[in-house]
């Protein structure tokens, strides 16, 4: 007979999780495993809510295992590490991001792109290669394969730390693959929300003039005052969307609700690129004759690699970015939901976990 959730390692730990499709967060004892050599024990400090913890909570993409306890912006402090763990120790300020394991010996894990392995396994709602379910971030501690922990460098606020290892990553990734650094040249940044506040401040740490491209008139102040793009654009408004039509050299594409992107495309000059890295749950039509007659190319891009990973956490660091954060406590995770599912939040939930416990 299967073994229950708190019953299955010997390390007890609380969760908080959904048991079914009403996407209702509430307390999950589970269990952790005793570290490995290769292992990493961490305490669970600060843990960011993704829009992808709400449609797994509510089964909303249709592959949720219940029960689900959420959390893939994960950062806190070392308590133990396993006999072949050099690179932390007891104490280091340490992250997780998006996946815990990875198979180590494909193609595309030698080359570093451990996001792309065909065997990777998601931090949460998926199964360890000893067959072991995972579960995320929403609990107080955690142990991960020393290979899928993060350095934070000691400058960065944890707590604002905590979304970079999803958004951060998720808009640095394509910026770099991309060729998307060029100080100098246009981007337009489409929606801002988690990913795209973000994307704003490393495009301009990266030298680029930002445009934020938005159906919100009211997000124009803080996109420039606060955030520091240069301009703004509202995507529902036919003049100026014709007014700057072939003006962007990138796009990056944020947003995960169905729009169309011929708009998009006609801001783009020759040569431009339309990188899109939501995750809309119907497809878009893409119009070629907006690809083939000005040159230009739409891509696409998950979040990074590990190396790209603490490239981005220190990156980051240098030009001291962190996301813009509502710190909550675990009881108020409920209510986060129902507001990050109305777009309610600038621009990123984190939950406070240690003072969550309290």
């Amino acid at each position: 007979m299967a073994k229950s959730p708190e019953n299955e390692h010997p390390i007890k730990t609380l969760g908080w999780g959904a048991r079914d499709s009403s996407g209702l967060i509430s307390p999950f004892p589970l269990s952790r495993r005793e570290n490995g050599d290769e292992d990493v024990s961490i305490k669970i400090l600060y843990c960011g809510v993704c829009h992808s913890d709400l449609h797994t909570a509510k089964n909303e993409w249709g592959n949720t295992n219940y029960p689900v306890v959420p959390g893939h912006e994960i950062v806190g402090v070392v308590t133990s590490v396993g006999n072949n763990v050099k690179k932390f120790k007891a104490g280091d300020q340490v992250g997780v991001g998006v996946i815990v394991e990875c198979c180590k010996s494909c193609e595309n894990c030698e080359e570093d792109r451990e996001n792309y392995c065909p065997k990777l396994v998601y931090t949460y709602n998926a199964h360890l290669h000893d067959g072991s379910k995972t579960y995320g971030g929403y609990s107080d501690k955690i142990v991960v394969d020393q290979h899928c922990v993060f350095r934070i460098p000691d400058s960065l606020p944890l707590a604002g730390a905590a979304p970079l290892l999803c958004a951060g990553i998720t808009v640095y990734s394509p910026m770099k693959y991309y060729g998307m650094t060029e100080s100098g040249k246009h981007l337009g940044v489409v929606g801002l929300g988690g990913l795209g506040h973000v994307a704003v401040k490393i495009a301009k740490a990266f030298g680029l003039k930002v445009t934020v491209i938005s159906t919100s008139p009211r997000k124009k102040e803080e996109s420039i005052s606060k955030l520091g793009a240069d301009s703004f654009l509202v995507s529902t408004d036919p003049e100026q969307m014709k007014a700057a039509t072939e003006t962007m050299d990138y796009i990056i594409d944020t947003v995960s609700a169905v729009h169309a992107l011929d708009p998009l495309l006609s801001l783009l000059k020759l040569n431009g690129k339309l990188i899109t890295v939501g995750l809309p749950d119907k497809p878009l039509e893409l119009p070629i004759s907006s690809l083939v007659n000005v040159r230009r190319m739409v891509g696409g891009s998950n979040f990074g690699g590990m190396k790209e990973t603490q490239e981005m956490l220190d990156f980051c660091a240098e030009h001291n970015i962190v996301a813009d954060i509502e710190l909550i406590k675990m009881n108020d995770i409920n209510n986060a939901m129902e507001r990050l599912a109305k777009s309610d939040v600038r621009y990123r939930f984190v939950i406070d976990i240690a003072n969550s416990l309290k």
